[in-house]
């Protein structure tokens, strides 16, 4: 009898710290309800300021327009690369549903070399830095003056 009553005592006394454990699992897994892999995101539009942008002048910000086909709001980072280069310096951001504006800063030692620049949003999604989807390329080109621009026919006015 007495070894019934240490074992359902000690059943009573360990079930709080085995549901903290569950917990602690749980809350480590959906960590500040993070963007899942099966997430759907696109880019619609990126822009930079100030647009156009004169040869050796630093870019103030970049402008992301991201759409966020979930039907939840959740955490991520968001930053912009050129190649192997970061030149949009990582920002957390909670995407909601719908189209998300985001402003990102501009590495600081970043200018434009060359003759085109093209550049790919990364967000990461379960702790693993992705590429957003996207349905053309986001390039500045040189234009004659010489100067540089990101508009394209029908963009949105710059701000």
């Amino acid at each position: 009898m007495k070894w019934i009553k240490a074992a359902l005592l000690t059943g009573l006394l360990s079930a709080p710290f085995a549901n903290v454990a569950t917990e602690v699992m749980a809350a480590d897994y959906g960590k500040g309800n993070a963007c899942r892999r099966a997430d759907r995101l696109q880019i619609e539009d990126l822009d930079m300021t100030p647009d156009p942008m004169i040869e050796g002048q630093r870019i103030r910000s970049f402008k992301v327009r991201l759409r966020f086909d979930g039907k939840r709001e959740c955490e991520t980072s968001v930053s912009i690369r050129e190649g192997s280069e970061t030149v949009g310096v990582e920002r957390r951001f909670n995407l909601r549903p719908g189209v998300n504006e985001i402003e990102l800063k501009p590495a600081e030692a970043y200018r434009f070399r060359g003759r085109e620049h093209c550049f790919n949003v990364l967000v990461d999604l379960e702790g693993s830095r992705r590429e957003v989807d996207t349905a053309r390329r986001f390039c500045a080109q040189q234009r004659p003056v010489p100067a540089w621009t990101m508009r394209e026919p029908g963009d949105r006015p710059s701000r």
